[in-house]
C-alpha cells in the first residue's frame, strides 16, 4: 500500500485547514493506529479511514462532496483498493463525527469506532485547546468574553451547525467536555478521560485569573451534572 502517495493527495487537497489540515489526520492516524493495535483491529481499514475521513468534509468541500464522499471515492479508485474494504472505509466515514452523533448515528464497526474516538480525541485535551483558540483567532473572534454569560441549551444537530457562538470557551461546554463520555472504545475512553483532566484545569485557571466568578461556578455546576448523568449511565 502506498500511503506516502495518499498522503500526499489528503495534502494537496486539506494542506493547513482550520485544525482540520494534515497535522490533524496524521494525529489522528497515529492515535487510531494505537487503538487498533490495543483493540485488535484491522490495522489497513483504520489507516485509510483515517487519512480519508475528512477530505470530502462539509464545512470545506460542501454538501455534494459530504454526501457522496467524492474525493474519497477518487483516491480510494487510485489506489485500487478492492471494492469489499472499499465500502467499509466509506461506510465508516459517513458514520464519522460530533454532528452525526446529534443525529443519531454512530459508528458500528469496530474499525469505525477507533477512528472515531481518536479523531474526537484530538479535538480535546492539550492539543484541542490549542485548535480551538486558532480556529477562534482565526475567524477574529475573542476566545474568552466573562461579560457573557454561559448559554445552557442543548443543541440540536441543526444548531450545532448553525451556531455562531460569541466566543470559544462556549464551544468547551457545548462540546468538548462531553466527548469523553461519548467514546465507544476502551482505549478511547482512557485517553479522552485523560484530555478531559487537562481542559477542566485549565478553564479552571483561566476563570480564576479573569475573575469569572459565574463562569467558575456553571463549571462546577456543569461537571456535577455530568457525573450525575455518567453516573446513571453506568447503573
Amino acid at each position: 500500500m502506498n500511503y506516502e502517495k495518499i498522503i500526499d493527495e489528503v495534502k494537496g487537497l486539506l494542506g493547513k485547514n482550520d485544525g482540520h489540515g494534515l497535522d490533524h489526520i496524521l494525529r489522528v492516524r497515529d492515535l487510531a493506529l494505537k487503538f487498533a493495535n490495543q483493540e485488535k483491529a484491522n490495522i489497513d481499514i483504520v489507516e485509510l479511514t483515517c487519512l480519508l475521513h475528512d477530505i470530502d468534509d462539509y464545512k470545506i468541500f460542501g454538501e455534494d462532496y459530504a454526501n457522496n464522499l467524492i474525493n474519497a471515492n477518487r483516491i480510494l479508485d487510485n489506489a485500487h483498493i478492492n471494492s469489499e474494504t472499499k465500502e467499509k472505509i466509506l461506510y465508516n466515514i459517513k458514520t464519522m463525527g460530533y454532528n452525526k452523533y446529534l443525529s443519531g448515528i454512530r459508528p458500528t464497526t469496530l474499525e469505525g469506532k477507533i477512528v472515531s474516538d481518536a479523531d474526537m480525541c484530538d479535538a480535546i485535551g492539550a492539543e484541542g485547546i490549542l485548535r480551538t483558540y486558532a480556529y477562534n483567532t482565526s475567524r477574529g473572534s475573542v476566545f474568552f468574553d466573562k461579560t457573557l454569560l454561559p448559554e445552557i441549551e442543548e443543541k440540536s444537530a441543526i444548531k450545532y451547525r448553525d451556531n455562531k457562538t460569541e466566543h470559544a470557551v462556549q464551544h468547551f461546554f457545548d462540546k468538548l467536555l462531553k466527548i469523553p463520555s461519548i467514546l465507544m472504545t476502551d482505549s478511547g475512553c482512557e485517553e479522552g478521560n485523560k484530555r478531559r483532566l487537562i481542559m477542566i484545569d485549565f478553564l479552571r485557571e483561566l476563570f480564576r485569573e479573569e475573575n469569572a466568578v459565574e463562569w467558575a461556578d456553571y463549571l462546577n455546576q456543569f461537571l456535577k451534572k455530568q457525573f450525575i448523568s455518567n453516573t446513571k449511565l453506568i447503573k
